[in-house]
């Protein structure tokens, strides 16, 4: 018991710091990686070599993901810049006059095609002004996109999040996707209805449930196709792309009730075609499959690869950890790296094309600094306080304390607990990402001790991280400050946290029926 408590203490840490001293996650990051060091030499027997390697190994990590991130947020920018963003919402906005399915399709569809893209809060904070734009109320205008898009978090923003989860835990992916893209797509449609909710209860989502269940199914089923035939890092923004298009398909026949027609708003403002401000994603999709699917492309891009051999650590008390490799990084092979040539070719066509004015190059790039430095600070710490847990012995000290709980005919029920982990973790990093990163081991551990499916489990972590990723107190900072809501976050964060914790039991349940089935089948 003193082991789990010692080494559930960093992350209580977290918690306390980010919810009761209300500290940013990289200052609590860096305060619980120093409690981590402490009690992993102190009470674990971790000598000074191995925290220097588990520290390596996070940074080679961290740089791993940190590639895509800086590079989706410039490619991000140079769009956003051009106008392209706010065409492509002025074009749905356009596709049909019934209010709610309006909502559904910013506040949910666009969301995942925006969390696809670039993620890290650029949903919420493009389209809450655009909903406010439109009539809705301000709390309704953050709520819809911060629900919305968050069923898209794994597989989006080239499946960052789930990188993150294969390179902590070592499992796979092909291992992982089956169930987490069926938990995903089950959720996607919870968080779909749930967006409805906001506009009408019940009542609007009773009426909306044919466009809901043709949208929802389709993005669902395309993510899972993606994610299973091994391209899970288009998976969010295909799926985003597909619900865009079916969208269009479903506003041609679907008629609006007479209580729920919109308002019709003025819009004087310039926009290019449609297609223009599509051309960055179709880019971006053209390239990935070159260097996805063509054998002579891929070999080329991934000659040069950056990585570093790890020697076998141990404890003092015996807990060892083999010799590997950190995941290597192919320079110019890399999902950053693909994102950058389409940023460049995106850059170059919006200037030819005459959307930019002087300064556009320094202006992209300090909007990406001001957006991605707080993200690399805060995500090197994190990263390194899990492998140090994880070199250590505390995840595993953990996952023996989860496992007493949920031993002997108690082990079923761990599916229903899992994805509530996964949103805590969210939810107290404010990432997806470094919920992965803190729980996963953990995760992974407990199941292996409780003898139960490793991947279901691991998937509903993850599910429930993407899930919780709505209840990050950065993003609802974000979305208040876009419609005037600072300082009054307080309903936003109500309305949010009540949906969160709902969405989450039922992915819950839905992971338990998942494992029953699995056992019934043999």
């Amino acid at each position: 018991m003193t082991d789990f408590l010692l080494a559930a203490l960093p992350i209580a840490t977290i918690l306390f710091l980010m919810i009761k001293a209300n500290w940013g996650a990289a200052r609590a990051g860096a305060a619980a990686w120093f409690v981590t060091v402490a009690i992993a030499m102190i009470a674990f027997g971790a000598p000074t070599d191995m925290l220097i390697i588990a520290q390596a190994k996070g940074v080679m990590l961290a740089l791993y993901i940190l590639y895509i991130v800086w590079a989706a947020l410039i490619l991000y920018f140079a769009a956003e810049e051009a106008g392209a963003i706010k065409t492509i919402g002025r074009a749905i906005r356009q596709l049909t006059d019934d209010r709610p399915l309006q909502l559904l399709i910013l506040g949910y569809v666009f969301a995942t095609f925006l969390q696809g893209v670039a993620g890290f809060g650029v949903p919420i904070a493009v389209i809450a002004p655009l909903l406010l734009g439109m009539g809705f109320s301000p709390v309704i205008a953050v709520a819809a996109p911060m629900i919305g898009h968050s069923w898209s978090v794994l597989f989006g923003n080239m499946a960052t999040s789930f990188e993150a989860l294969i390179g902590v835990t070592g499992i796979p992916g092909t291992e992982l996707t089956h169930y987490s893209a069926i938990l995903l797509g089950l959720s996607g449609f919870t968080c779909g209805a749930a967006v409805l909710w906001l506009d009408g209860g019940f009542r609007t989502v009773r009426r909306r449930i044919v466009p809901l269940v043709l949208i929802a199914g389709v993005m669902g089923v395309v993510q899972y196709l993606m994610a299973n035939y091994g391209v899970w890092t288009l998976g969010g923004l295909t799926a985003g792309i597909a619900g865009l298009v079916t969208s269009i398909i479903v506003t041609r026949f679907w008629k609006p009730h007479p209580d729920d027609v919109a308002e019709t708003t003025e819009d004087d403002h310039h926009h290019m075609p449609l297609i223009e401000a599509l051309t960055p994603y179709l880019v971006f999709m053209v390239i990935v499959g070159l260097a996805t699917f063509v054998a002579p492309v891929e070999d080329f891009l991934s000659g040069l690869r950056l990585t570093f051999d790890f020697p076998a650590v141990s404890t003092d008390l015996g807990w060892n950890i083999d010799a590997e490799s950190a995941k290597p990084i192919a320079i110019f092979g890399h999902p950053g790296a693909l994102l950058l040539y389409t940023a460049a070719i995106s850059f170059a066509f919006f200037k030819i094309r005459g959307r930019y004015d002087n300064g556009i190059a320094r202006r992209i790039w300090q909007r990406t600094v001001k957006s991605g430095l707080p993200t690399s600070i805060g995500m090197v710490p994190v990263i390194g306080l899990a492998i140090i847990m994880d070199h250590a012995g505390m995840t595993y000290a953990l996952a023996e304390g989860g496992a007493a709980l949920f031993s002997g005919s108690f082990a079923i029920a761990y599916p229903v607990v899992a994805p509530a982990i996964g949103a805590l973790g969210a939810f107290m990093t404010g990432s997806t990402n470094n919920s992965n990163v803190v729980f996963g081991m953990f995760q992974r551990h407990t199941a292996e001790l409780s003898g139960i499916s490793t991947a279901l489990v691991l998937a509903a972590q993850a599910t429930g991280a993407s899930l919780g990723s709505m209840l990050a107190p950065s993003k609802i900072l974000v979305g208040c400050s876009t419609v005037g809501l600072s300082g009054k976050e307080g309903p936003v964060l109500s309305v949010v946290l009540k949906t969160g914790v709902l969405l989450t039991a039922l992915c819950g349940f839905m992971a338990l029926g998942l494992l029953l089935i699995a056992m019934i089948g043999g």
